[in-house]
């Protein structure tokens, strides 16, 4: 793993340790690639409540409570499906945040619309206000989803220390 990465987790985990805050991921195209990381930092079990992933639709509806019709409207990569993942996330979950990602890694399941590298971010969290942002990666399967993951733990530490 990235010591910058490893870093970013280790800041995470003090600054949600000292807020008294639990977070939770639901996870597509990273396939858990979040959950891990955070995992392979001592002590993160002390703000990390729980992972999902739910790389599959019927996985995103029954366990986050995603709609179906969302994902039949927009897609499952979309800031609409991701926005429910995360609220879904926080709402089967005891955390206090929630961040999700879904997306398009590739090599395959692209569109004109929808290039691969597409990934599709949202944060969730009890007092604020849900976030999603649509970013585009570069490079092979893996380094899409490496990428997906830095940035989704960058930008929840960038969330969480703005109201400081």
């Amino acid at each position: 793993m990235q010591t910058e990465l490893i870093n970013i987790v280790k800041q995470l985990g003090l600054t949600l340790t000292a807020k008294d805050l639990l977070l939770t991921t639901a996870e597509s195209c990273t396939g858990g690639m979040v959950a891990s990381t955070i995992t392979s930092v001592p002590g993160s079990a002390k703000w990390f409540e729980r992972g999902f992933v739910t790389y599959s639709n019927t996985a995103k509806e029954e366990m986050l409570g995603v709609d179906s019709k969302a994902i039949m409207q927009f897609g499952a990569v979309s800031e609409e499906v991701v926005l429910q993942m995360a609220e879904g996330a926080l709402e089967n979950s005891h955390a206090d945040l929630s961040l999700a990602i879904t997306g398009i890694a590739g090599p395959t399941g692209d569109t004109i619309e929808k290039p691969i590298g597409t990934v599709c971010f949202a944060w969730a969290g009890v007092d604020m206000k849900t976030i999603a942002k649509l970013q585009h990666f570069s490079g092979d399967r893996t380094e899409i989803c490496q990428q997906a993951t830095e940035y989704a733990l960058t930008q929840l530490l960038e969330i969480i220390t703005s109201d400081d």
